[in-house]
């Protein structure tokens, strides 16, 4: 799906418009910057093209302890009051969510947007991690905090009145992958997934695809970025081959790839115009094969991070109310 001859004619209207506001703004590329001022910078263009935050009777600010003795910051939302009854609804279902980055930028403030939609129109609650960041924190940090994580989670839902029985990972990009990889994990330990919930990750240790090559510039997401992120997170080129930054072609302990086959089931959210595409595809595909349980959605004319952006892009409404179809559908409610 990535050939095509002038790639920017794929774009919706509202989309290249948007890159057009973009570019025009002048504002220097993310690469260019030092890992501060890029996160300051996405900090602060966060919220522009935005919805408004949905307002949630439940936001709860948790600390979660890691396996170095650190506690990393974390916030529960949910679509019930904490002290809310219900003889019916009982304890929520709940989404571990990790936001995207490249492993070096992004918040917990950067996608409050998304989890509050995600929590309201999920019916559930949402728990955004924020997993420790290159590079300060390189590969395999993130990857461990995640993990983490998601055992505070199971063994503290009770007390947080969420159910240990109905948990859903998910994230964007870079979130995603954690998410690939932390599914991989969880089937290993015997901690049951009821959902993976991926927007656009990065699956593949080698970006030469064809959609890289085709979306490298003008997309967003550029090369460049990519190169940047990387160069920041991996220790080395070693890295790469590691399944944990790579669960669709990197390899283990033992140099074996990973079968995937028995993970949680998985709704896939994939932007036509993104260097990530052909990868995600990849990964669906050989999901597929190891018999899981696949949801792809496709959204054409978009790029990378199109779902932060539901104030300009129609289509970011419209991956909102399917993924969380996909959450209702996987926790019953």
């Amino acid at each position: 799906m990535s050939h095509h001859r002038n790639p920017r004619a794929l774009l919706t209207p509202m989309m290249r418009g948007v890159l057009d506001r973009i570019a025009r703004a002048g504002r220097p590329p993310l690469h260019s910057l030092t890992p501060a001022q890029a996160r300051a910078a996405w900090e602060a263009s966060a919220g522009v093209l935005e919805l408004s935050p949905h307002k949630l009777p439940r936001i709860d600010n948790l600390q979660v302890p890691v396996r170095d003795g650190s506690t990393i910051p974390a916030r529960l939302y949910a679509p019930v009051a904490a002290d809310a009854t219900d003889a019916e609804q009982g304890t929520l279902p709940v989404l571990l969510y990790l936001h995207g980055g490249g492993f070096t930028i992004g918040s917990i403030a950067t996608h409050d947007v998304l989890c509050r939609q995600l929590s309201h129109l999920g019916h559930c609650a949402v728990v955004s991690l924020d997993y420790r960041l290159a590079p300060e924190h390189p590969f395999p940090t993130a990857v461990d905090d995640a993990w983490d994580a998601l055992q505070w989670l199971h063994q503290q839902a009770e007390t947080l009145g969420l159910d240990a029985n109905r948990i859903a990972i998910g994230g964007d990009s870079a979130g995603g992958t954690l998410s690939a990889v932390v599914a991989l994990m969880a089937r290993d330990a015997g901690l049951p997934l009821a959902l993976q919930l991926l927007f656009y990750p990065g699956t593949s240790g080698h970006q030469n695809t064809h959609s890289h090559h085709t979306f490298a510039e003008g997309f967003l997401l550029e090369k460049s970025d990519i190169d940047y992120f990387f160069g920041l997170y991996l220790r080395g080129p070693q890295d790469r081959n590691d399944w944990r930054f790579a669960p669709l072609d990197g390899r283990n302990e033992q140099g074996n790839e990973i079968d995937l086959e028995g993970v949680a089931p998985v709704w896939i959210g994939l932007a036509e115009c993104d260097p990530l595409v052909d990868e995600g595809l990849a990964y669906a595909d050989k999901l597929r094969a190891a018999g899981v349980a696949v949801d792809l959605e496709i959204y054409h004319g978009v790029v990378h991070g199109f779902i932060n952006l539901g104030r300009a892009i129609p289509e970011a409404l419209t991956a909102h109310n399917d993924a969380a179809r996909a959450l209702r559908h996987a926790f019953g409610v």
